[in-house]
């Protein structure tokens, strides 16, 4: 079904979706409507019940062969669900998230390292939620924000908070080459107050870093859709991409930013090829392989983390005072 999606209503529309600002609600809703907000969640939850890993991913490199944009802002729901299903918020937020009947984007920044951008006080009935979140998806779009703060002693709570802008929650829209229509906005918290009722869990922070690196495969999957949806453009091959696709399947937390630099790079690579075979036209707006090779440059930098980053700075030969390619 997700193949069905992908290429039949995603791919068709991906160049209107591509110039407009928001993405269509009934591409949201199509997923909705055959479990895809669910995807890790229970089948009596209204979700598809899958917890292998690799078909999870799988099913986002598909949908993202079809439309990044749409697949970008579906994914950020995912958090939610899983947070939900763990936690003291399952019997009122699981079966309507896992429907899509309620849905979710997500703020991760209180989790980088280095003093939280995103904090979280105690008080009487809940916690003040203060900060700065650069980048927040699906703006527009969803109900809730799956925030991750983090208090004086290092602990992060994960709050559900409603996606309404006002005196203690202010956006500012941001203008993005690629994937412009998901809705990324920067967010700025004042004092917004988060119940008790809307706290998904809490942890220690210094348990995040292994949660984070077994969480990174999923990202990879948009690589590849762009990778795969180029190769296809081009007649090729796909076994540059069972590779990337194996490697990430594979990977351990201390080999996941090799196997994700790798999916990335070969997204860039396939990307240009496309540019290159399809000509002059590449450049019209209105083309296919200047929209992925936009997309793929995005997805260099989308979900990284250092030791990613310096992975493929060593793939360009650009690291630590090298000279330039060889």
């Amino acid at each position: 079904m997700a193949r069905r999606i992908a290429d039949e209503v995603l791919f068709p529309a991906a160049m209107a979706v591509d110039a407009a600002d928001r993405v269509p609600p009934t591409h949201l809703d199509l997923l909705a409507a055959h479990g895809f907000y669910g995807l890790a969640a229970p089948a009596d939850a209204g979700g598809l019940g899958i917890e292998d890993r690799a078909t999870a991913s799988r099913v986002i490199e598909i949908l993202a062969s079809g439309c990044l944009t749409t697949t970008f802002v579906w994914l950020q729901h995912q958090s939610a669900v899983v947070a939900a299903a763990g936690g003291p918020l399952r019997d009122e937020w699981l079966a309507p998230l896992a429907r899509g009947e309620r849905r979710a984007g997500v703020v991760l920044a209180g989790l980088r390292p280095g003093p939280p951008s995103v904090r979280a006080r105690a008080v009487d009935g809940g916690y003040v939620i203060d900060g700065n979140a650069p980048w927040v998806t699906g703006w527009g779009m969803v109900d809730v924000l799956y925030t991750a703060a983090r208090t004086e002693d290092d602990t992060v709570v994960g709050v559900l908070l409603d996606a309404v802008a006002g005196p203690a929650l202010s956006v500012m829209p941001l203008a993005m080459v690629a994937a412009a229509a998901s809705g990324t906005v920067r967010v700025r918290f004042d004092g917004y107050f988060a119940p008790h009722a809307r706290v998904a869990g809490t942890m220690p922070y210094a348990q995040w870093p292994e949660r984070d690196a077994a969480g990174l495969r999923g990202n990879g999957s948009l690589a590849l859709g762009v990778a795969g949806r180029c190769l296809r453009l081009l007649g090729a091959g796909t076994g540059p991409l069972d590779a990337a696709r194996a490697a990430l399947d594979g990977a351990t937390p201390a080999t996941m930013p090799q196997a994700r630099a790798a999916a990335s790079a070969l997204a860039m690579r396939a990307a240009t090829a496309a540019v290159v075979s399809a000509g002059s036209r590449s450049v019209l707006a209105g083309e296919h392989p200047q929209r992925l090779l936009r997309e793929a440059m995005f997805l260099l930098v989308f979900g990284s983390r250092p030791a990613i980053r310096e992975a493929l700075l060593r793939r360009l030969d650009f690291i630590d005072g090298a000279d330039g390619p060889s």
